[in-house]
């Protein structure tokens, strides 16, 4: 699969999350969730296929209202754009 795993003993969450391998904000979203040791998936886009780029941007763009912005994350429904370690923290709570 296009997903890197990320193991960690929080794993409650079912999380995915679109980054960009040069995004400094998405090296620090990676490194937040590696530090709290939460279990998460990611996709670098920029290092994938162009064609599996554009199909995972589409249903993005079908399935959430969210502009489109680096890192993206969707945690068991919600959506995250750009970094925001307020929003991680309330989904990671409940």
């Amino acid at each position: 699969k296009l997903a890197n795993k990320v193991e960690g003993k929080n794993d409650s969450k079912d999380m995915i999350a679109f980054t960009l391998s040069t995004c400094q904000w998405c090296k620090k979203f990676k490194r937040y969730m590696k530090d709290r040791d939460v279990a998460f998936k990611y996709v670098d886009v920029n290092e994938i296929d162009p064609s599996e780029k554009a199909q995972i941007l589409t249903f993005l763009r079908n399935n959430f209202d969210e502009r489109i912005s680096y890192p993206y994350l969707i945690c068991d429904g919600n959506v995250v754009v750009g970094y925001n370690p307020n929003k991680y923290d309330e989904l990671l709570k409940d």
